[in-house]
């Protein structure tokens, strides 16, 4: 559950670029969105990991 909880913690840290980049045109905070975004991924692909693990453990 803690990773959870980093995942709603990083996207709402990329909600402000967000809105930069795409009402704004600010291509800096394109770059953070991008890189806020891969981070998200890997730590999806944890969750979905750790998921998986204590599903087939039972």
């Amino acid at each position: 559950m803690e990773k959870f909880e980093k995942v709603k913690e990083l996207i709402a840290s990329i909600e402000a670029d967000a809105d930069k980049f795409y009402n704004k045109a600010n291509g800096a905070a394109g770059t953070r969105v991008r890189k806020g975004m891969q981070d998200l991924k890997v730590l999806a692909t944890e969750i979905r990991k750790e998921v998986t693990e204590k599903k087939n453990s039972k």
